[in-house]
């Protein structure tokens, strides 16, 4: 993979989508501004809905980058699976600040592995959360170094978006988001990924009897993963 041809196709994509997304950005600030306002306690109903908020995202992203449409309101649709993407988005939180407290650079790599997560979550309405982080590292393994060059690559246009007084940041973060959906589509099928979600979802269907013999299976798959 080559993150320049990545970032051109990220381009290519949002050809006739940033008018939506910059609006898209404008009501994810809003809310934060208007959150922050609010209470003392503020951070706590940020990191509530911060999850639900990041699923919306990301489907929005992987409908774009299937060539469909999408509706503004769509970034809440997360909410509908509230659990899910609330759990996923505080494990992901506390495995990264747990890597943070033991060095920098464990919390980069952790938050690195975990950040095909809510793609994964997106994309599969079946698998848990702890699977799908689980399969986000995985998935990552042998392209931490990539992703974080990708990451870097973006430095220049950060900034730029701040001289512009912030108003940038409302095109570089549609930019980033889309350049990381298709570095996910690009790595996905390379470590079995459709064979695992099947596993995962028949899994999560089957009763502990029944599955039990399969669960082995998916420890083993699994086994160094954290």
């Amino acid at each position: 993979m080559d993150n320049k041809a990545i970032r051109l196709e990220a381009r290519t994509l949002l050809a006739d989508k940033w008018e939506k997304l910059v609006l898209v950005w404008l009501i994810l600030y809003a809310i934060d501004i208007v959150i922050s306002s609010l209470t003392k306690w503020s951070f706590i109903l940020i990191l509530i809905i911060a999850g639900p908020l990041d699923l919306g995202i990301h489907t929005i992203f992987l409908k774009i980058f299937r060539g469909e449409d999408f509706k503004i309101e769509e970034i809440f649709n997360g909410f509908k699976d509230f659990r899910r993407a609330l759990e996923t988005y505080l494990l992901r939180t506390f495995y990264i600040l747990l890597g943070f407290i033991l060095l920098i650079v464990p919390g980069i790599i952790i938050a690195i592995s975990h950040s095909m997560s809510f793609f994964i979550l997106a994309e599969n309405p079946n698998i848990k959360p702890k699977d799908a982080l689980r399969l986000s590292k995985q998935m990552m393994y042998g392209h931490k170094t990539q992703y974080f060059m990708l990451i870097l690559s973006f430095i220049g246009w950060f900034l730029l978006s701040i001289l512009t007084f912030g108003i940038g940041f409302l095109f570089l973060y549609p930019y980033i988001n889309m350049s990381y959906t298709i570095f996910y589509q690009r790595i996905k099928g390379e470590v079995l990924y459709n064979e695992i979600i099947i596993e995962n979802v028949e899994q999560s269907i089957k009763s502990p009897t029944e599955g039990s013999d399969e669960s082995t299976n998916q420890d083993y798959i699994y086994q160094d993963l954290y």
